[in-house]
C-alpha cells in the first residue's frame, strides 16, 4: 500500500514540497487554514508564482496522488512546513507552528513521523513542539518519531534545488533522522547531512544570517563609497576575484521569509553575543529609509517640482511574486507620505497591495519624472530607454539593484543614479 504523507502549510515551500512527494510515490494530502488556496488548488489552480509548480500539481491530481483540505487525516508522515514569522518585537512568532502542531495531534498513531521544515530559532522542536506532541501519548524515538529538515530552496528555483540541494535532518535520535531521509531520498538528489534536531535548527538559522550580515557590510561599503566618489558596485566586483573573498552585493534593503527574519531569533535567544547580527539586522533594516532619502535628494538636486515618482517592483528579490518582508514595500509607504506623486508597478504582482500601484506598465511610466528601480526583475532589465524617454516627462532614473546599463542608459538621456555608485550628492 502506498505511503501517505500530510503537509500542514501550502505556501512557497509547503506547495511545492507536497507535490513533489505526489509526483514521487506517494499519496500526499495538502492541509491549509486558507480556504482560498484549497479551493484553487482543488481547481487545480496554483495560487503562488513558482516555475514548474503547475505541471507538478497538474499531474499529480490528474493521478489522484494530491488532495487537498482545510484539516489533516491520518498519515504515515506529517510535514509541517507554516510559517514562522517574527513579531513587531522582533521576536519569533510561535502560533503558526503551535497551531499546526496541535492539528495533528489527533492523528498521530503508532510509527508516525513528524517533521518540520519550517526554519525556527534553535530549540523550537525540543521546547515548542515536543511537549504538544506528547497529547499523542506515544513515546518518542519508539512510537513517534520527530525531526527537523529545514528548507533550503530559493523563490524561483525551488524545484531544482530541492532536487540537487545538499539535506540537513536533525533527528530527536538516530532512528527518527534515518526514517525522514528515507522519504527524501524519492527525490533528493544532493547529499544528506545527519544530525540532531537542534543543530539542524541552528545550521539554517546561521546559513540565513551569515548571508544577511554579508549583505549589510555591502550596503555599508555602497554607504562609503557614495561619498568616497567610488562606484561600489565595480569596487566589489573587483574584490570577488581574490580566492577567498565573496562580497554580496548592496540593495535597498533584505526581503523574505528567512534573510530579513531568521537573524533575530539568534538576537532573541542571545542578544548579549549576537553583536555583529543586531547590528546588521539594524543596518539592512535602514535601507529602506536610505533609499528614500536618496531619491528625495535627487529630486531636490534636480529642481523637479510635483515630481511623478515610478517605483518599479515591489517583491523581495527577483521574478517572484513574493512582497514578504520586502523593503519595496516599506519604501513605498514612506513615499506615500513625502510630496510626489507616486505610482509603483510590478509585473509579477499580479493583485494590487499598495494604493499607488497599476497594473499597467505605460501607466507607471508615462509623465514620470523619476523612475526608482528596487528589484531587479528581468522585465527591467530588458526595458528599451529609447521607448521610455519618449513617455516620460523628465528622464531620471535610480537604479538600486544595479540592474540597467549606465552607458546604454545616459545616451538615450537619462541621468543615470545607482545605489553606492559615487556619483550625485552623497547621502550620509
Amino acid at each position: 500500500m502506498m505511503k501517505k504523507i500530510c503537509v500542514v502549510g501550502l505556501g512557497y515551500i509547503g506547495l511545492p514540497t507536497a507535490v513533489m512527494f505526489a509526483n514521487h510515490g506517494y499519496q500526499v494530502l495538502g492541509v491549509d487554514v486558507s480556504e482560498r488556496a484549497i479551493n484553487l488548488l482543488s481547481k487545480g489552480q496554483v495560487h503562488i508564482e513558482e516555475p514548474g509548480l503547475q505541471d507538478y500539481l497538474t499531474k499529480s491530481l490528474v493521478e489522484g496522488t494530491f488532495t487537498v483540505s482545510t484539516t489533516p487525516e491520518e498519515a504515515d508522515m506529517f510535514i509541517v512546513a507554516v510559517p514562522s514569522p517574527i513579531t513587531s518585537e522582533k521576536t519569533a512568532d510561535m502560533k503558526y507552528i503551535e497551531a499546526a502542531t496541535a492539528s495533528i495531534v489527533p492523528f498521530l498513531k503508532k510509527g508516525n513521523l513528524v517533521v518540520l521544515e519550517s526554519t525556527v530559532p534553535p530549540r523550537t522542536v525540543m521546547d515548542v513542539m515536543m511537549p504538544i506532541l506528547a497529547e499523542a501519548n506515544l513515546e518518542f524515538g519508539t512510537e513517534l518519531f520527530v525531526s527537523h529538515s529545514p528548507e533550503r530552496v530559493i523563490p524561483g528555483k525551488v524545484f531544482e534545488e530541492l532536487v540537487n540541494n545538499s539535506r540537513i535532518i536533525g533527528g530527536i535520535n538516530k532512528e527518527s533522522a534515518e526514517r525522514t531521509r528515507e522519504f527524501y531520498l524519492s527525490f533528493v538528489k544532493g547529499e544528506f547531512h545527519m544530525t540532531d534536531v537542534t543543530t539542524a535548527e541552528m545550521v539554517k538559522v546561521m546559513e540565513n544570517t551569515f548571508r544577511d550580515v554579508n549583505i549589510a557590510f555591502a550596503n555599508e561599503i555602497a554607504k562609503i563609497s557614495e561619498n568616497l566618489g567610488v562606484n561600489a558596485w565595480e569596487a566589489i566586483s573587483l574584490a570577488n576575484h581574490h580566492p577567498r573573498v565573496n562580497i554580496h552585493f548592496p540593495g535597498p534593503g533584505v526581503g523574505g521569509h528567512c534573510i530579513a527574519v531568521d537573524p533575530w531569533f539568534l538576537v532573541e535567544k542571545q542578544n548579549e553575543l549576537a553583536k555583529i547580527i543586531h547590528l546588521s539586522r539594524l543596518t539592512n533594516d535602514g535601507m529602506p529609509n536610505f533609499t528614500v532619502n536618496k531619491t528625495l535628494e535627487i529630486l531636490k538636486s534636480n529642481h523637479i517640482r510635483n515630481p511623478r515618482v515610478a517605483v518599479l517592483g515591489l517583491t523581495f528579490k527577483s521574478n517572484i511574486d513574493d512582497v514578504r518582508e520586502s523593503p519595496s514595500m516599506e519604501i513605498v509607504e514612506k513615499l506615500s507620505h513625502e510630496d510626489v506623486n507616486l505610482v509603483s508597478f510590478d509585473p509579477h504582482v499580479l493583485e494590487n497591495k499598495v494604493p499607488s500601484q497599476t497594473q499597467s506598465f505605460e501607466d507607471a511610466i508615462t509623465h514620470a519624472d523619476t523612475l526608482v528601480i528596487l528589484t531587479d526583475h528581468d522585465y527591467f532589465k530588458k526595458m528599451n530607454p529609447h521607448t521610455l524617454a519618449e513617455l516620460m516627462t523628465t528622464r531620471i532614473v535610480l537604479d538600486t539593484k544595479n540592474c540597467i546599463d549606465r552607458e546604454e542608459w545616459e545616451a538615450a538621456g537619462f541621468t543615470v543614479y545607482k545605489l553606492g555608485d559615487g556619483k550625485g550628492n552623497p547621502i550620509g
